[in-house]
């Protein structure tokens, strides 16, 4: 059985310039990727709690940007999904962050798509699960 890891913080990504929504890895998603004790590991942001606003998904490949150390994607909710396979996609990550916002939205949104029992999966498989605010007290 794989370890069962819940990051859940305060902190993550750290304002990187100009602009509010400009962001750069902080120390706390760096010690997300390293819990997954692999090279380049897979890395899914969901910015649900906030409606999937595209400045924020644009602002998290910014922060990764220039790396090789991590392969990122994003999964969004709003209107729909973007992806035919939620599921699949989750489901081949090493590491899901979930930015902050509001908790209620976030978890009934996730509730209508099936994605509560997904991470459920998620977990149990071993994928570390990390995020900030809505995204850390959505693990509880």
């Amino acid at each position: 059985m794989a370890d069962r890891q819940i990051l859940a913080t305060s902190g993550g990504f750290r304002a990187g310039g100009p602009g509010k929504m400009r962001l750069r890895r902080g120390p706390l998603v760096n010690h997300a990727i390293a819990l997954t004790g692999k090279k380049r590991p897979k890395l899914c942001f969901l910015a649900t709690a906030t409606g999937d606003p595209a400045a924020r998904i644009v602002s998290m490949y910014d922060a990764f940007a220039g790396s090789d150390d991590v392969r990122v994607s994003h999964l969004e909710l709003f209107p729909m999904p973007n992806l035919d396979d939620p599921a699949a996609h989750l489901l081949a990550q090493d590491v899901i962050w979930v930015g902050g916002g509001s908790v209620a939205n976030l978890l009934a949104v996730w509730r209508v798509h099936g994605l509560d029992e997904i991470f459920r999966e998620a977990w149990e498989r071993g994928i570390v699960l990390a995020g900030v605010s809505a995204g850390s007290l959505c693990w509880h």
